[in-house]
C-alpha cells in the first residue's frame, strides 16, 4: 500500500454488521413482546389483557416481517438501503409495541 492511497475496503463487512444488528433487534423485540404479554395474563385473564397480548403478537408478528425481509435483502452481494416503507413500518412496529406495553402496564 502506497502512502497516500487509502486503504481497501471490504464490502462485505457492513451489510455483516447490519444484518447482526436486525437479528439483535428481532430478539430484543421478541423478548419484550414475551414480558408484555406475559404482564398482560399473569394474574386474572382479562378481556383487556387477551387483547394486550394478541395486540402485542400482531406488532411482533409485523416487526419481524420487516426484519425478516430486510436481512433477506442484505444477502445479495450489492444490498439496496432500506426502503421508506420498511423504515416506518420498523418504526411504527416500535411505537406500538412501546404503547402496548405501556397499556399492558397500567
Amino acid at each position: 500500500m502506497t502512502e497516500g492511497a487509502a486503504p481497501v475496503r471490504d464490502p462485505g463487512l457492513q451489510p455483516e454488521r447490519t444484518r447482526l444488528a436486525w437479528r439483535r433487534t428481532t430478539l430484543t423485540c421478541t423478548i419484550v413482546a414475551v414480558l408484555a404479554a406475559k404482564s398482560a395474563i399473569t394474574d386474572e385473564i382479562t378481556a383487556a389483557g387477551v387483547a394486550g397480548a394478541a395486540g402485542v403478537a400482531l406488532v411482533w408478528v409485523g416487526f419481524l416481517a420487516v426484519a425478516h425481509r430486510r436481512i433477506h435483502t442484505l444477502d445479495a452481494a450489492r444490498p439496496s438501503p432500506l426502503s421508506r416503507r420498511g423504515a416506518l413500518l420498523a418504526t411504527a412496529c416500535t411505537v406500538a409495541l412501546a404503547a402496548l406495553a405501556v397499556a399492558v402496564v397500567l
